[in-house]
C-alpha cells in the first residue's frame, strides 16, 4: 500500500525516531534539518541526534521511572535506544552514552533507510500534509511563529543550561580518585574531586560571587528545576551542594582514608574517557569564570575545556490545551514530538518521537490511534502531557509522581511500591503491544 509522504521537521531524538519509525512501516519520509546552514545557541555540530546537555539517558533500574521508560521503549522497537545501548559508555546505574558514537549510529540507521530524504535546510513553513514537527525547544523564530500561529496559545519558556566538559589528559590523577558511590576505591564508573572543608567553602564564595551571562529577563522562577545552575543552587544556602551534586555519601579519599567533606564527581563522555562532563555542574558563568572557578576544584587545577558550559532559552508549547492525545494540533494533520511539547528528557524525547509516528502512521493506514495503558510510564507521561485540566504546565521528566496509584490497598515501602509499579506497567503494556499487531512490527 502507498502512503502519502510525511515531512519531518528536525533531526534531534524525536525526530530521528520518527522518521525511523515511519520507513520502517512503508511511510516515505522529508526529515529536514537546518544545521549546519542554521546553528542554534546550544548545538555544535551538525549531526543528527545530538545531545546537548548531559550524555546520560538516566537510570537503567526497572523499579525507577526512568529505567521503566527505556524498558518501554525497547519492548516498542525505538530505534535510536538501540543506538544508545550501542553506543554506551559506564556510568553506574545510568545509560551514558558516547555523544559522538551515538549521533554515528543514528545517522546510520537513518541512512540504512532509503524511505528517509534527508534535507539539510531549515523549515520556515509547515508544508501541506501530514507532518511531525520536532525541531526541539531551540526551532528557528521563524518556524516558532508558524507554530505558535497554527496551535493558537502562548509560547511558553524556561532557561536551561549545560555542564562543562574538560580534557581527560590535563586532570590530575594524584588527587582525583576512581569510585562510584558505595563502591569500593579504585572501581566505578566516576572521577571524584573530594574537598575539604576550607576547600568547599572557598569554592563556594567564588561560584555564587562569579560574573554570570544574565539576561535581563532572566528570573529564577523561569528556571527548569531539573537542570539549574550550579551556582543558582549554590545560592541557596552554604550547604545546598554539598547535600545534592557534591554529596560526598558513599565517597572514601584514599589519601585520608575517610569521606570528604564534599566531592565533585565527573563523568565519562566517550568510551575511550578522553573527556568528562561535571556532573551536575550546569552553569550560566562566563567562559572566563568557568576557568576561574572550576580550577579550584581539586585535580582541575590545570584543567582544558573542551566546551564550557552554556545556558539558553527553551520554547515549548501549552499541550494540554492546544494538543490531542495524539500530540496532533486539532483540525489539521500537524503532530508536535519531542521538548517542544513540553516532555523533558532525552528518553522522554525518543518517545515522543516514536509515539508521533505510530500515531501517523495509524491515521495514514486508517488504523486507531494508540491509546497507551495509562499504568506505564510512557501512557502516564503522554496522560499527563495532553490533560486539559492540567493549569501551570511545566515541563516534565517521567517519574512515579504522574502514575496511578496501586489498587490493592496495600502498606508498601517506596521501593516496593516502585517495583509494583514496574510489575504492573511491563505486563499492561505487554498485553496491549501483543494486541495491537497492526502497529507494532
Amino acid at each position: 500500500m502507498a502512503y502519502e509522504r510525511v515531512t519531518v521537521i528536525g533531526g534531534g531524538l524525536a525526530g530521528s525516531e520518527c522518521a525511523c519509525q515511519l520507513a520502517d512501516r512503508g511511510v516515505a519520509v522529508r526529515l529536514f534539518e537546518m544545521r549546519p546552514s542554521q546553528m542554534s545557541p546550544a548545538h555544535h555540530t551538525d549531526h543528527l541526534a545530538e545531545l546537548v546537555c548531559s550524555n546520560s539517558f538516566k537510570s537503567t533500574r526497572p523499579d525507577s521511572a526512568a529505567g521503566l521508560l527505556k524498558q518501554e521503549l525497547r519492548s516498542m522497537g525505538s530505534v535510536l535506544m538501540s543506538c544508545a545501548d550501542r553506543a554506551a559508555v559506564p556510568a553506574g546505574g545510568a545509560l551514558a552514552v558516547d555523544r559522538g558514537q551515538f549521533s554515528q549510529e543514528v545517522e546510520a540507521e537513518v541512512e540504512s533507510r532509503p524511505l528517509i530524504e534527508v534535507v539539510r535546510e531549515e523549515a520556515v513553513d509547515i508544508p501541506s500534509g501530514p507532518v511531525v514537527i520536532a525541531a526541539g525547544p531551540l526551532c528557528s523564530p521563524s518556524l516558532s511563529q508558524r507554530v505558535l500561529s497554527l496551535v493558537g496559545g502562548d509560547a511558553l519558556s524556561f532557561f536551561d543550561a549545560a555542564a562543562p566538559i574538560v580534557d581527560a589528559s590535563t586532570l590530575d590523577m594524584d588527587v582525583l580518585f576512581t569510585q562510584s558511590r558505595y563502591g569500593e576505591e579504585g572501581t566505578g564508573d566516576y572521577l571524584n574531586a573530594p574537598l575539604n572543608r576550607e576547600e568547599y567553602e572557598a569554592f563556594i564564595e567564588a561560584l555564587i560571587s562569579a560574573e554570570r551571562v544574565v539576561l535581563k529577563d532572566f528570573e529564577r522562577k523561569d528556571l527548569f528545576q531539573a537542570c539549574q545552575p550550579a551556582e543558582e543552587v549554590a545560592r541557596t544556602g552554604i550547604d545546598a551542594i554539598r547535600f545534592g551534586a557534591m554529596k560526598p555519601v558513599g565517597l572514601t579519599d584514599p589519601r585520608t582514608g575517610k569521606r570528604p567533606w564534599a566531592a565533585v564527581q565527573l563523568r565519562a563522555e566517550n568510551a575511550d574517557h578522553s573527556a568528562y562532563n561535571l556532573v551536575g555542574f550546569q552553569t550560566n558563568l562566563t567562559f572566563g569564570e568557568q576557568k576561574r572557578v572550576f580550577r579550584m576544584i581539586p585535580g582541575l587545577e590545570n584543567a582544558e575545556f573542551f566546551r564550557y558550559g552554556v545556558m539558553h532559552r527553551n520554547t515549548f508549547v501549552d499541550s494540554p490545551h492546544v494538543l490531542d492525545r495524539s500530540f496532533c494540533v486539532p483540525g489539521t494533520s500537524v503532530r508536535l514530538a519531542g521538548q517542544i511539547t513540553g516532555t523533558e528528557g532525552y528518553a522522554e524525547a525518543v518517545a515522543s518521537g516514536l509515539l508521533a509516528a505510530l500515531n501517523t502512521y495509524a491515521d495514514l493506514a486508517g488504523l486507531p490511534r494508540v491509546e497507551l495503558p495509562r499504568t506505564s510510564a510512557f501512557g502516564s507521561l503522554v496522560a499527563y502531557a495532553t490533560d486539559p485540566a492540567t493549569q501551570g504546565y511545566q515541563p516534565m521528566h517521567v517519574n512515579f509522581g504522574i502514575i496511578p496509584p496501586l489498587e490493592d490497598g496495600k502498606r508498601r515501602s517506596k521501593r516496593d511500591r516502585y517495583a509494583a509499579y514496574a510489575e504492573r506497567a511491563t505486563r499492561d503494556l505487554s498485553v496491549y503491544i501483543k494486541n495491537r499487531g497492526d502497529l507494532f512490527c
